[in-house]
């Protein structure tokens, strides 16, 4: 569905909002997507570590008085492979814990900006105690309210 600017009613802070929700939402999925390739790269490491263990447990059965040069190669091969997968994982852990930290972070900061662009707003908006021109619309009780409201509960088209 194509909108043109020029068909569209909306007013400029109308469009800013809707920008920002857009933006807020790009950037959700942004981190939902990262959050879900740390999972499937967790998931695989685990898989392939289970499946060297349980390769370990199978050769770690057999008597040591049967097992070959090639099962104790086999043997430490494999202990060392497992090491390389875990320290893998830990990465993986370290950096999803460092990224879920840094996105809590710019939480922060976003949060204080739509704070002090909302109080600057309100400000904005505050009816004055000289009568506005009379080609110039005043701002009702009610649109106040809405900014009370923005970025609460309730869905708001004022940032």
């Amino acid at each position: 569905m194509d909108v043109s600017m020029a068909e569209s009613s909306r007013s400029a802070v109308e469009l800013e909002a809707e920008m920002v929700r857009i933006q807020r939402l790009r950037e959700v999925l942004v981190r939902r997507e990262s959050e879900l390739r740390f999972m499937m790269d967790d998931i695989h490491l685990c898989k392939d570590i289970m499946k060297l263990k349980q390769e370990l447990r199978e050769i770690v059965a057999v008597p040591d008085a049967e097992k070959s040069k090639k099962h104790h190669h086999r043997e430490e091969k494999l202990i060392q492979e497992i090491h390389q997968l875990v320290q893998r994982r830990d990465f993986l852990v370290d950096d999803a814990e460092v990224e879920r930290l840094r996105e809590q972070e710019e939480d922060k900061e976003m949060a204080e900006f739509l704070r002090q662009k909302l109080s600057v707003t309100q400000r904005d908006l505050k009816p004055r105690r000289t009568e506005p021109p009379a080609n110039k619309p005043s701002i009702s009780s009610s649109s106040a309210a809405l900014v009370k409201d923005c970025c609460g509960a309730t869905q708001c088209l004022i940032m």
